[in-house]
C-alpha cells in the first residue's frame, strides 16, 4: 500500500505537469500538493488500514448483536411458554 505522502506527491506532480508554469523553485509545486493534502484532510479520508480495522470492529459488533438477539427471542419465548393463556 502506498503510503498518503506518495499519493500527494504523485497527485501534485500530475497536476503540476499539466499546468505550465515558470517558476523554477518549484514553488508551485508545493502549493498545489500543500492545497491536496489541505482538502484531502478536510474530506476526512482515512487509510485503507484504518477503514479495515474498523470494517472488523463492525464484523465483531454485528455478530454480537444478532447473538444477543437470538437470545432476547428464546428468552421472550421461554417466558411466554411459561404463562397460562386465558
Amino acid at each position: 500500500m502506498e503510503k498518503p505522502r506518495a499519493i500527494f506527491e504523485q497527485l501534485a506532480d500530475a497536476v503540476a505537469g499539466v499546468l505550465p508554469t515558470d517558476d523554477p523553485s518549484g514553488d508551485f509545486r508545493k502549493n498545489v500538493q500543500a492545497s491536496l493534502k489541505s482538502a484531502c484532510e478536510r474530506m476526512n479520508l482515512v487509510t485503507r488500514e484504518e477503514l479495515e480495522v474498523q470494517e472488523a470492529v463492525l464484523q465483531r459488533t454485528r455478530e454480537k448483536v444478532d447473538q444477543l438477539e437470538a437470545q432476547v427471542a428464546a428468552l421472550e419465548a421461554q417466558l411466554l411458554g411459561d404463562k397460562p393463556t386465558s
